[in-house]
């Protein structure tokens, strides 16, 4: 699969690839970029041209990633695209799920009505720990890695940030970062194989579209976390440890 580069139109980006229109939109670009290439849209709406490249490639591609361009992202950067992410799953992608299931549950036969409230419990479930996760990274994972990249920026280490790199590194939320597609599975799961016929199917075979849509996002969003930031994280870690020779 041939990769974006610079000099491709932007409008030929979605061209080709329509569901790159979220991952566009997260950099603040919006429709109505005539006929300027990724570069100038780049220039004009003030965006990393480097690391958009990246993101939009890595979504585009599931098998991209040159990790031997990791060293080039700012951790600010990656950390402004990934709170931009967040707040499309909650204030829109989750939002429009949760019409489509409140919908259905309104129209729902007597035979559906109990499977469509499990369905509802489900997705509930989710949500709430997709905000937990969420939470959870933007109180204390990502200003922990704008601190050690403000560190090596500024020659200024605390002690609260070397003792905070020795018990507590990035590590130590890799393996917390639990994956958050498994209720999602189950969701689909449900709808498949256990929902009776539905009066509403038009209704249930949207819904199942966008949880699929939605797994598919969530799995590149952990994926680039887990495969771009993570390592990044690693490398300020280690610079500041050997700053201090330890």
């Amino acid at each position: 699969m041939v990769a974006f580069t610079r000099n491709n139109k932007m409008a030929e980006v979605i061209l080709r690839d329509y569901q790159l229109l979220p991952i566009i939109s997260r950099f603040g670009i919006k429709l109505g970029f005539g006929n300027k290439n990724i570069e100038e849209v780049c220039i004009d709406r003030n965006v990393d041209l480097a690391f958009f490249l990246e993101i939009l490639n890595s979504y585009h591609n599931a098998d991209y990633y040159p990790e031997n361009h990791l060293s080039g992202f700012k951790a600010d950067v990656m950390i402004s695209y990934l709170t931009n992410t967040h707040s499309y799953y909650l204030n829109s992608k989750v939002p429009h799920i949760e019409l489509f299931i409140d919908k259905m549950q309104k129209e729902a036969k007597k035979e559906n009505s109990r499977n469509i409230g499990l369905l509802k419990q489900f997705f509930n479930e989710y949500k709430i720990d997709i905000e937990h996760h969420f939470k959870d990274e933007e109180k204390n994972v990502f200003p922990y890695i704008l601190d050690l990249e403000e560190a090596l920026k500024t020659n200024n280490y605390s002690t609260e940030l070397i003792e905070k790199i020795k018990k507590e590194p990035i590590e130590v939320y890799e393996r917390n970062h639990e994956s958050l597609e498994v209720k999602l599975a189950d969701m689909k799961n449900l709808i498949i194989r256990f929902l009776p016929p539905l009066s509403c199917e038009d209704d249930c075979e949207r819904l199942l579209t966008e949880l699929f849509q939605l797994e598919c996002d969530i799995e590149d969003h952990t994926r680039m976390e887990e495969k771009v930031l993570i390592p990044k994280v690693k490398m300020l870690e280690r610079k500041v440890l050997e700053y201090y020779g330890i």
